[in-house]
């Protein structure tokens, strides 16, 4: 099974002066739940290359057995630093795509043409599309076959109102994820802030937050294995 992983390379959080990127445990608990179960992962990012680490995913208290993992892994390490252009991205080559989530995503893939193209193609094609925390609001311009979002009328969660608010940043942020899948008819749903929550809908997996990427890799690998 071929798995595309698509990552952000937006670094700036807004006007603030403050950096962002993707989130370190949305990358690395999926890549090793994939890599374990015998998965082919390929990385891209809307630049190519090393994509942007959201500093506070790499403090120490974020970090969890994955992270830590992925600290001591320097093949993985150098296959992050050497992610591939996502305009050269050919859909046809992969069984699903997995987007992890950070605040990035919010500005470059939600409005990524090559992204949007993407996740439609995969979708039209019966493929797995899964995104965690802020990722699935790179499903914001995203239509399916029938020119209606890709979400409406589909069970999906994503980042929080209240998460938002919880670090901060809902004044910062383009677009809070949690209005704008409700805004796209999508039927959303949450679990409690911060733990993991995640759901399947067809074959479109979101989950609501960073406790939430590995159970949606999971998630990712029985669509996978149907």
């Amino acid at each position: 099974m071929n798995v595309l992983m698509v990552l952000t390379s937006h670094d700036q959080l807004g006007d603030t002066g403050h950096k962002t990127g993707f989130w370190l445990e949305e990358f690395a608990a999926p890549y090793y739940v994939l890599k374990d179960a015998g998965a082919s992962i390929t990385l891209a990012s809307p630049l190519g290359g090393q994509p942007p680490l959201d500093p506070k995913s790499d403090a120490p208290e974020s970090q969890t057995e994955a992270t830590r993992r992925f600290k001591a892994d320097a093949a993985a390490q150098a296959v992050l630093a050497a992610t591939l252009p996502l305009a050269g991205i050919v859909a046809a080559e992969y069984d699903a795509v997995f987007y992890p989530g950070g605040h990035g995503p919010l500005w470059d893939l939600a409005e990524d043409k090559a992204s949007i193209a993407l996740i439609e193609a995969m979708a039209a094609a019966g493929k797995p599309v899964a995104a965690v925390c802020h990722a699935p609001g790179v499903l914001r311009h995203v239509k399916g076959a029938d020119g209606a979002p890709l979400v409406k009328g589909k069970r999906v969660t994503g980042f929080t109102n209240t998460e938002e608010d919880a670090v901060g940043l809902t004044a910062i942020v383009p677009f809070l994820v949690e209005d704008m899948l409700k805004a796209n008819g999508g039927v959303y749903s949450k679990g409690a802030d911060w733990a993991s929550y995640v759901l399947t809908d067809g074959k479109l997996i979101t989950g609501q937050n960073p406790a939430s990427s590995e159970a949606a890799a999971h998630a990712l690998l029985t669509l996978l294995a149907a």
